[in-house]
């Protein structure tokens, strides 16, 4: 049978958990586009109908980002996830 503080503890760190995503995906997109402005002297990375720019270029940028989106919001989501637990005494995962 589940705890049911646990349970309560749980529910109460959604909309933390939510609010801390939307914060992260910005975090993740202005560390993209500084990266990708370093690595490339653009101020923006193509877009997949970019007509202007190559193959090997769109899909690098798609590669990139979804790699530092995906690291970013790893990290947030622990950090948060950590952060929770400390104040509460409950981990809010499985």
């Amino acid at each position: 049978m589940a705890d049911p503080a646990a349970a309560l503890m749980k529910t109460l760190y959604k909309p933390l958990g939510l609010l801390v995503s939307v914060l992260g995906g910005l975090l993740a997109n202005w560390a993209f586009t500084r990266l990708w402005g370093l690595l490339t002297g653009e101020g923006e990375a193509p877009s997949a109908t970019a007509r202007d720019h190559a193959w090997q270029e769109v899909l690098a940028a798609a590669a990139l980002q979804g790699a530092v989106f995906g690291a970013v919001k790893a990290a947030i989501d622990r950090a948060g996830a950590t952060g929770f637990e400390k104040a509460t005494g409950a981990w809010p995962g499985d």
